[in-house]
């Protein structure tokens, strides 16, 4: 079994890595640890066979460490989604918790978690749940701030890296899933203003870029 540790860099640097290998300094800044204690585990990664290594280059996962990165954000992803839709989490401790469960539990207790939701395809904030084979398709979605006035949209992804964020968003209803209207945009300056429901709602610059649309058509 791997450690705790060893499943979060690997899902890090999965995130991390684009076109070419994850920075260190980035996978420091996202896990609050020093670049010599990610230049560490980096070359352990490297040595179990889980990622590839390079000074200077960064880090970039092999295919077996991108199977275990993927699987941990299913475990991740379906917990949210059932901490949020069956027992009701609030948005600032859905993800902590889920962070910590997502290491413990079984894949019999992940197959009936799936289950009971339905096999759902997206978790509570937009982002893809992996598939049970390791797939796992990330949607083409724009932020909200590159849209253009009189544009209908439907929100594909709220960002999760600030729940009081998350907590404003809902409460206007701005969650994946809701068609909105561009109406007016002092973006980079001043606010937004989206049509949703009927309503009016202004969102400043830092909100709005939290939020990832596609076209209400697509």
């Amino acid at each position: 079994m791997l450690s705790q540790a060893v499943e979060d860099y690997l899902k890090t640097i999965y995130k991390l890595q684009g076109e070419g290998p994850a920075p260190t300094t980035e996978i420091a800044r996202a896990l609050g640890v020093s670049p010599a204690s990610v230049t560490s585990m980096a070359k352990r990664l490297d040595a179990m066979g889980l990622a590839n290594y390079a000074s200077y280059r960064g880090v970039s996962l092999t295919s077996a460490g991108e199977k275990i990165a993927l699987e941990i954000i299913r475990h991740h992803r379906l917990l949210e989604t059932y901490l949020k839709e069956i027992l009701d989490y609030p948005w600032d401790q859905m993800h902590e918790e889920a962070e910590h469960l997502e290491h413990h539990i079984s894949e019999e207790f992940e197959a009936k978690i799936d289950k009971m939701l339905g096999y759902p395809t997206h978790d509570p904030h937009g982002d893809p749940i992996p598939s049970r084979e390791g797939h796992m398709t990330e949607p083409a979605l724009d932020a909200l701030p590159d849209a253009a006035e009189g544009e209908t949209l439907l929100i594909g992804r709220v960002s999760d890296r600030d729940p009081d964020t998350l907590s404003y968003l809902e409460s206007v209803g701005l969650l994946p899933g809701s068609q909105i209207k561009v109406t007016a945009s002092d973006y980079p300056d001043g606010p937004i203003t989206v049509r949703i429901r009927g309503s009016s709602v202004s969102v400043g610059p830092e909100i709005a870029r939290h939020v990832f649309t596609m076209p209400a058509d697509r």
